[in-house]
Order: C-alpha cells, then structure tokens, then sequence
C-alpha cells in the first residue's frame, strides 16, 4: 500500500465519479455491469493507494466500500418491491384504481393530477417511501385503463413525493437531519411549517411541470414481456358461460354493450337452441347463457379475476371461488401441422383431461368466427390461449400437438388473497408510519408475511427484487463513502464559497441552492443534509444574514433528487415498473431541477427579506 497525497486522493475520486456518471447516461452497458464495474475499481485503487486515518488504519477498507449492500435503506426498497408485487399480483389495490377513475370522470388527465395532490399530500406526513408503494399499482392499473406506457407515469410518482416531502418537517429524513445539524451547532431547530410556504411553492412549481411537460418528455417504453405479450391486440375467441353465481344475470345490453363486458366484443349469444347476433340491445342475459366474446389476453384475464366461474365449469376452484393454487400459468401454444388436434374441437379431442389445462381462447388468423368455441374445429396454426397449473403447462412442452409459445407465458393473479395482502400492506405502512419500528423492519417482515399467507411464493418474490436498484444503491453508497473520506465534497464546497461569497447573499443562495441541488443526485440526500448544513451555517454567518435562510435552502435543495434513479429511494421504486433507463431521470430531472431553481432563486429573496 502506498500513502497518497490527500489532493490527489479527491481528483482520483472526481474521476470516479465523472467517469461513472458519465458511463451510466452513456447507457451502452448494463446499469449492473457498470456499478459492479465502479464497486470494483474503488476497491482496487482503494486497496493500493489508501486514505489512512491518525492510527494508520485505511478508513476506506473493501468492508466499508462494501457496506451498502448491508444498507438498511437498500433492504426497506427490496423488501418493499417484494410486498408491492404481492399487492399486483392479487390484484388488491384494484378498487382503488376504480375510485380514481370515477372520481376523475374517466378522464386520463384528471385521474392523473388527482393522484399526484394526493401523493404530494400524503407524503407532507408520512414516509414517501411506502406512500410511492402504494401508488405504483395504482398507476399501473390506471395506464392499463387507458392504454397508456407506464412509463409516462412513474418518474411523476416519484416527483410527486419527493415534492409533497419538502413542505414539511417530518416529510423526509433529509430535513429532520438538517433540524438536528442546526441543533447540534447551537441553533434552534426548524420548526414544523417553517419551510412550508417555499416548498409549496416549489411543489407547486413541480406539479404543474409535471402534468403540463414532464409527461411528454418521458418516452413510452414497455418491457420485452408486455411488448410480446401484454399489450398485444391480438384477439381469441372465448367462450363465456354465465353461471349461476355470475354477476351478469339480469344485465342488458345498453347501445349493444353489456356494462360487465365492456371490454371485450360480444359475437354471439347461445341460448338453448336459440344464437342471438349483435345488435343485443334489449337483450337480458340469464342464467345458462353462453356468450361468444373477442377478446385480448388482457381482457380475459380480467374478466376471469373478476368472475372465475365465467370461463366455464373446467377451470380448478378453491373453497373460496378463487383459483385452485397459487401457481396458474397462462401461455399461448400453436396447433402443429401434424397435430392429432386437426379437424376435432376441443370437447372431442379431449384437452382438457389429457393434459390437465383448460383452452380460455382460440385465435385463428384474423378470421370471422361466430360459433361456440367448443364446437370450433382447429386447424393447423390456430393459436390456443391455455391455462394450467406449472407442472401441468410444462408437461405439455412435451407435446407434440401444441408448440407452447415460451414468450406468452403468464403468471395470473390471486384475487382470493387480495384481503390478506391488504392487511400485511396496512400493517406495513401503519406500523412505519406511527414510527413504531424502522422502515427496514417493518418492509422486512411484510414480505416474508407476503409469502407465508400464500400472496406470492419464493420464486415470485426472488423475481421481485431488481438487481438494478441493489447494485446501483450500493455502488452510489460507495462513491458516496468516498467523497465524504477523501474530502472531495468539502473541497467542491470550499470552491463554491471562493468564487461566490462576494457577490451577495441573494447571488450566494441561489449558487449555493444550485450546487447542493447538482450533488443531491450523486450523494444521497441524507448525505447532502449532513454535509452541507455546518457549511451553510457558515456561509451565512460571513454574509451576516439569518443562519436559517440557508439552512432551509439546504432542506429545499437536497430534497430536488430528480436528476439521477440513484438521488432517491422512490426514484429506484418506480424504475423497475417504469422500465426506465439511466437517462430517462436526467431528461425529465435536469429541467426540473432547474426549474426548482429558478423558482427558489425568484421567490426566496423577497420572502426571507434579503
């Protein structure tokens, strides 16, 4: 090991940082491959060219640089994607979706700016962490709703909340530990509104951004699973039966629709020995019925979450009505050339009890269909819509009469643990709340109370947890560590009080705004509000002004976490759902940090009296 000179020690740093920055909006490699590549190279050079403390100890050791993978707040955002995924796939938050769409009249806009107020709202007072929790959902199903990418979205989520955060005193860690910083230097601790008035401001600033120009600028992208399968158009024709539990008797077509069946296309109505065609106004459905629909994928999953009993008496029940297991697969397979399937329907070849799956639809080339799917003989390339227990989906690969298309396969909900996965999320989000226990605690044993009540097995939750977010947190705490050890972030500091302290303290706030704006998004914020508070303090005492003017701007500043998916935790959550890229942030971030500067820089001279 050899000693290094302290200054070189932070431009080796810089370089680390630039080069990473540099790499992860480069956006040519892996987001993994790059932060394990920067976890690497900082255990490298930090093992040959050590920083050393007064005992000769290297205070960047590879345990120290390897800490954030032991972060508590890395294992809350895993573990709280594991209970967030137990919430989808049982389909819990589902009627909150409803609520927001009736609430906004159907109107994609309105639902929109209805959920950001309400998650700027909520997480003035509560934790922003599990508010975004409990959010993604919600959006999900909302994009679904009106056909939208998820990704328009996400990003604003997180925005909202980081927003809603910086109006309060318990809105975010970041000004809790500025308060306690001013109290640890003598100074009165900032009390509960008193930066509420300029992040309101800031907020709503943000929100109108947002909603008028955040939206546009993030693109619509999709994973390679919905690209291939979800939001596919291709229709099958189902067969629907109504039963005599079924939501459906007694419902009437109004201008040809049934309300229940609003998203898929009615073709024909067997009654007995009657076939009723469109148009059905008037028509009454009763018990009996067999409805021939046209539908996607997506619309008979739907409906079979909402009815299970709807597609047919086939389909496993448990003794509550819900699907038998936890474990249903949903996959397309091809009819073969050389099927023995060719020229039966489904009923003579006897699907069902050969391979213990159910057909939910048939799709067969664009063609007009107006039959009961049962009597509908295949034909070599009709696309079968199969649902099946794992086991009995993967016996069929064996087959030779159906080419099980590997992409399309599905795992569907749990609707009948819908209420158990409420309770664990409630407990979760009370119990951290009322801050009974720490965040990390409480995300912890949520998701293993997901998997113990049957919401999501081990391999469902495993799938969970993105890598992307583990390794990009651990690769920022590293740099981080680094900055703070090396001194390169006091020496960046330093450098701005040099070259603006004599400009005034109106030219000095807004640089000194700006500046822990910028590294909010390489440090974490936590970190910003630790380091920069002494230094605020400081600077405001050389301007003789009002030490907590500054430390305000410090809570407003390192609160604008927009720029990067490493600047905050909410910014990871949405990221997976999202399915963003590193540079989607700073496309929408940068101009949105810039715009909580401006305003910040216009508003804050007048307020604070400078």
């Amino acid at each position: 090991m050899l000693a290094v000179d302290p200054s070189l020690q932070i431009w080796a740093t810089l370089a680390f940082v630039l080069g990473a920055v540099a790499i992860y909006a480069w956006d040519k490699y892996p987001i993994e491959l790059t932060a394990g590549g920067i976890i690497a190279a900082l255990l490298i050079y930090f093992q040959f060219f050590p920083v050393l403390d007064a005992s000769g100890q290297n205070v960047l050791s590879p345990g120290v640089i390897l800490a954030g993978f032991a972060n508590p707040a890395l294992i809350a955002v895993l573990a709280l994607l594991v209970v967030g995924q137990g919430l989808v796939r049982t389909g819990a938050l589902d009627q909150t979706a409803e609520w927001a769409l009736r609430l906004g009249g159907g109107n994609a806009f309105i639902c929109f700016l209805l959920i950001l107020i309400a998650v700027m709202a909520l997480s003035a007072f509560l934790n922003n962490t599990p508010v975004v929790v409990i959010f993604i959902p919600i959006m999900q199903a909302l994009a679904e709703r009106f056909g939208q990418s998820a990704s328009r979205f996400m990003i604003p989520l997180s925005y909202a909340a980081i927003l809603g955060g910086m109006t309060t005193l318990i809105g975010s860690s970041t000004n809790l530990l500025v308060s306690d910083s001013l109290a640890a230097m003598g100074e009165t601790p900032l009390g509960f509104f008193e930066f509420s008035i300029p992040g309101l401001m800031l907020g709503g600033a943000g929100l109108v951004f947002l909603i008028v120009i955040g939206v546009r600028l993030l693109p619509p992208r999709a994973s390679l699973a919905g690209a291939l399968v979800g939001e596919s158009g291709k229709q099958f024709i189902a067969q629907i039966t109504v039963t005599a539990h079924s939501d459906l008797i007694g419902e009437e077509a109004k201008a040809g629709i049934f309300p229940g069946l609003k998203d898929v296309t009615v073709r024909m109505i067997q009654r007995g020995e009657h076939a009723e065609l469109p148009p059905f106004d008037g028509f009454r459905l009763r018990e009996g019925d067999v409805i021939i629909v046209a539908a996607t994928r997506k619309a008979l999953l739907d409906v079979l979450s909402r009815d299970v009993g709807l597609l047919g008496p086939d389909l496993p029940e448990d003794e509550e009505g819900g699907l038998a297991g936890s474990d249903m697969i949903l996959m397309e397979g091809m009819v073969t050339p050389a099927s023995r399937l060719i020229g039966q329907n489904l009923e003579q070849s006897g699907f069902r009890y050969n391979y213990d799956c159910i057909v939910l639809g048939i799709q067969r080339r664009s063609r007009m269909i107006r039959a009961r799917m049962t009597e509908i003989r295949l034909e070599a390339g009709d696309v079968l819509l199969i649902l099946g227990h794992r086991g009995d989906i993967e016996a069929l690969r064996a087959s030779r009469d159906v080419v099980p298309m590997e992409w399309s396969a599905t795992e569907i909900g749990a609707p009948e643990m819908a209420r158990r996965a409420s309770l664990i999320f409630l407990a979760v989000v009370g119990v951290a709340a009322a801050e009974l226990m720490p965040i990390v605690v409480t995300a912890t044993a949520g998701a293993v109370g997901m998997i113990a009540a049957g919401a999501l097995n081990v391999r469902q939750a495993a799938r969970a947890i993105d890598r992307k977010i583990m390794m990009l947190v651990a690769s920022a705490l590293a740099l981080g560590v680094a900055m703070q050890e090396t001194g390169t972030a006091a020496f960046l500091a330093n450098i701005l009080v040099a070259g603006f302290g004599d400009f005034g303290p109106e030219v000095m706030l807004s640089v000194f705004f700006l500046f822990v704006a910028l590294m909010t998004n390489i440090l974490s914020n936590n970190a910003c509000a630790v380091l920069f508070t002494p230094i605020a303090i400081s600077l405001a005492a050389g301007l003789d002004v009002d030490p907590r003017i500054f430390a305000i701007a410090v809570v407003l500043a390192a609160n604008c976490s927009f720029a990067t998916p490493i600047g905050y935790q909410t910014n990871l959550l949405v990221m997976g759902p999202g399915h963003y890229r590193f540079s989607d942030y700073a496309r929408i971030g940068l101009p949105m940090t810039l715009l909580m500067w401006l305003v910040f820089t216009l508003f804050a001279p007048g307020y604070f009296g400078l």
